[in-house]
């Protein structure tokens, strides 16, 4: 039987062992999958993992999108015979990747040193909460913790208005993020060694990095970023405005662009009035400004000033729910949601790979398998008998 993948020959020739769960390790092996690594993923088999079913169960939005184009086999890797199976994996695999707590992957004999004695190519791709050391390491974590200990809470929300989370996870996506590009860049770097080495990102320093510009702020001007809300912290008109039928988004930081937002709205006196020629000056009255614009913006629809604000070369948006994303025209040309069939839920979307190759992109062309659906298929190839199989399934080992 040929091993299950997208079909995008990008990485067709790399296999991925795949021990994650939650968001952010399968995040990162998601993109292996769809730029076409065989990807085997190892879960336990039914009853024996205490989380089992905690997220909502398997064929939950969550779990469609996260874990397509992976084949799937159970491992009860606490068992000798189990942990065997998986040696043989490894020494024929190129990168693990697993997100259990640091000290986790040592009892169960996943650490690097182990897998590189297996396998010296071996990427071991390691993500967690706080790092593998350091006073943290034996923290759980979650998204949310990380976007508060990151930064990322302090300057979110309306001034004032106390710490607020984002309403997606990015610490989880972005150290999954994170962590795919350093099994790329380890990949690379193993072409000219030959050896394999170990990949760490957490979710702490993932949101710490995502802060980016705001973390520079502190670190290079000593200044602590505070909450500012819709608008943006330094520059002005750029931020959230309301027309009648509701909100949406100007980018007018530029003095040619903020002259060009007044002639629209045909407000040639706040165009012209000499403080208001640099951004710094308009800044110290963005309240007034705001205020004078949305008057403005209150006589006509969000999709009027849309329009009429891009053909001036005033960059402009509409605030979207969901829906609205997927209908949008632009959306729907980037293919960013891609059609699958799942054998009970039927027709269904998931999100397609946010970036694009001209010879060999990404493709999703099967859905998360059943748990152990693989099971005989993997054991195969490795020269398992069929006798051999029904034996592992009668001792739960797999």
């Amino acid at each position: 039987m040929k091993p299950l993948n997208s079909g995008s020959e990008a990485l067709k020739r790399f296999k991925v062992l795949d021990l994650t769960r939650i968001r952010s390790g399968p995040t990162c092996v998601r993109t292996l999958a769809d730029f076409g690594a065989e990807v085997i993923r190892i879960e336990s088999p039914p009853g024996l993992d205490p989380n089992e079913g905690s997220l909502g169960g398997r064929e939950t939005y969550d779990m469609l999108n996260l874990h397509r184009n992976k084949r799937s086999i159970t491992l009860n890797l606490k068992e000798p015979e189990a942990q065997a199976i998986f040696n043989q994996l490894v020494a024929q695999a190129d990168v693990v990747v697993e997100n259990y707590r640091p000290d986790v992957k040592f009892r169960l004999g996943l650490d690097y040193d182990t897998l590189a004695a297996i396998n010296p190519r071996i990427i071991l791709a390691s993500i967690s909460g706080f790092g593998e050391d350091g006073p943290y390491r034996k923290r759980p974590g979650f998204d949310q913790i990380a976007q508060g200990m990151g930064g990322m809470m302090s300057v979110t929300g309306m001034p004032g208005q106390g710490p607020v989370r984002a309403g997606i996870a990015v610490a989880d996506s972005g150290a999954g993020v994170f962590a795919a590009t350093g099994i790329l860049i380890a990949l690379l770097e193993r072409e000219s060694s030959g050896r394999g080495q170990w990949v760490q990102a957490n979710l702490l320093h993932a949101m710490i990095s995502l802060c980016d510009f705001q973390a520079a702020r502190y670190l290079i001007d000593g200044e602590i970023p505070e909450q500012a809300g819709n608008d943006h912290p330094f520059a002005t008109p750029m931020g959230t405005f309301k027309a009648s039928d509701g909100y949406f988004n100007i980018g007018a930081s530029g003095t040619n662009q903020y002259r060009a937002l007044c002639e629209v709205l045909g407000r040639l006196d706040l165009r012209d009035e000499p403080r208001y020629q640099k951004n710094p000056e308009r800044l110290k009255d963005r309240d007034f400004l705001n205020a004078e614009l949305n008057k403005g913006f209150a006589t006509q629809t969000t999709a009027h000033w849309v329009q009429a604000l891009n053909d001036a070369g005033v960059p402009c948006g509409p605030i979207y729910n969901m829906q609205q994303v997927f209908d949008d025209p632009q959306v729907q040309h980037l293919n960013a949601a891609v059609p699958l069939k799942h054998p009970r839920r039927g027709d269904i979307r998931v999100l397609s790979q946010p970036f694009k190759l001209s010879r060999t992109p990404s493709a999703v062309t099967f859905t998360q398998r059943d748990l152990g659906e693989d099971n005989d298929a993997v054991l195969n190839e490795l020269g398992y008998t069929p006798d051999a199989i029904a034996q592992f399934k009668l001792k739960k080992v797999i």
